[in-house]
């Protein structure tokens, strides 16, 4: 097959759609099909002698600096070149320009369309404009998520938290539950000693690791909370934060206010390849709090390294952390929560136990296996011809099922 995908969002700029858009598309060229992107142009030399990414002039966006919003004019010049490809389908990942325009280049290309619903928007919405009435954040959510599910013929989330979600919302489009996958030779390449080295970290030290944005639906501040509790029982704890955001600035000054700046560090973003892996050999256990994943990439990350975790068991996350093999789900409270971390950091067996637990339980979201699943969805898609990009039509694919 000849796909082509469409995302407002994607390298350099660092994020769970990007990292998943990277992690299917690797998955589906290894079954031997053709994956081009349409994604905006940051602005900055992106090296890449791959001739399948299209870099799309984009606007800044003045609320979310770090996004870029395409603009619709240049997709739209585009349209006799993508046609010429000749491509079989098409896939939405955001919902933003790239939903509006992937759906009217599929009609023009007359192609099935299919999404993506990455990211729990009414959850977002609650962190960033808390003081809209919550009628008004839920409708702001729901109607325009519910009205663009229905617009494709069929909507591919990360976990069965999210489906439910878009069920409630009443969208009765397909709806497949395919995680992202994760390449499991990568994460087990880390170099704990030189990590420590580099960043003048103690060999016998316990460490913590957070990775992921610096952002209020993070909930990184009760990690924050649950580090005040374990100093009293592990004085040299240390909490290291991978990941920058807009939220670093307030969670900066926290940590000043609560005498934590021996306990805490920012490491800013590193590199995901390189650094990151290591950050996941250098630490003792993953620690997160976020209520809002909608899979949660890097807990399977750090699942794959070996690395313990403990998360509260909210939307994605909820899918492996409740397994008990490698993970232990906790409150979403501190006193609690840092409990939980006391008895894993307080027994090195136990952790040596989960660490291979955690590997274990990986294998299950290996990139391959996924990739997989997301091709049968297409080919449900493609053998629905004209019908599966258009909801009034009659579609072969199913509506409600968990799995590929």
């Amino acid at each position: 097959m000849r796909i082509l995908m469409l995302s407002d969002t994607y390298f350099p700029r660092i994020s769970g759609v990007a990292t998943s858009i990277r992690s299917f598309r690797r998955g589906l060229q290894g079954l031997g099909h053709t994956v081009d992107l349409l994604v905006p142009d940051y602005g900055s030399s992106v090296p890449s002698d791959d001739s399948g990414i299209m870099r799309v002039p984009a606007w800044k966006t003045g609320f979310y600096p770090e996004e870029r919003l395409m603009r619709p004019w240049a997709l739209l010049r585009m349209t006799r070149e993508l046609a010429s490809r000749r491509y079989d389908l098409l896939h939405v990942q955001t919902p933003f320009a790239a939903h509006y325009m992937g759906t009217h280049l599929a009609r023009r290309l007359e192609i099935p369309v299919l999404s993506s619903y990455h990211t729990y928007f009414e959850a977002y919405i609650g962190h960033y404009y808390a003081g809209i009435p919550k009628i008004l954040r839920m409708a702001l959510a729901r109607i325009p998520s519910r009205q663009q599910c229905q617009a494709v013929g069929g909507v591919i989330v990360p976990s069965m938290a999210m489906a439910t979600v878009l069920w409630g919302y009443g969208v009765s489009a397909p709806i497949r539950v395919i995680p992202t996958g994760i390449d499991l030779t990568a994460q087990t390449t880390g170099d704990r000693s030189a990590f420590r080295d580099r960043h003048g970290i103690a060999a016998d030290r316990l460490v913590l690791l957070y990775a992921g944005r610096i952002a209020p639906e993070k909930n990184i501040a009760l990690l924050l909370e649950v580090v005040g509790y374990l100093r009293a029982i592990f004085p040299d704890i240390l909490l290291l934060l991978a990941g920058d955001g807009p939220f670093r600035e307030p969670l900066e000054q926290q940590v000043v206010e609560k005498d934590l700046t021996e306990q805490v560090r920012f490491l800013g973003y590193l590199d995901h390849d390189t650094a990151l892996r290591d950050a996941y050999a250098a630490a003792d256990l993953l620690v997160f709090a976020s209520e809002t994943e909608t899979q949660g990439m890097v807990l399977l990350e750090a699942l794959a390294a070996g690395l313990p975790l403990v998360a509260v068991a909210a939307m994605g996350a909820a899918d492996f952390v409740t397994s008990g093999r490698g993970t232990r789900p906790a409150p979403a409270q501190a006193s609690g929560f840092a409990e939980v971390c006391a008895g894993i950091l307080s027994n090195d067996t136990l952790r040596a136990r989960m660490a291979q637990e955690a590997r274990q339980l990986a294998t299950q979201w290996a990139e391959p296996a996924m990739a997989e699943r997301l091709q049968a969805f297409y080919a449900v898609a493609v053998a629905g011809g004209e019908s599966a990009s258009n909801p009034a039509g009659k579609s072969s694919a199913p509506h409600r099922t968990s799995s590929g």
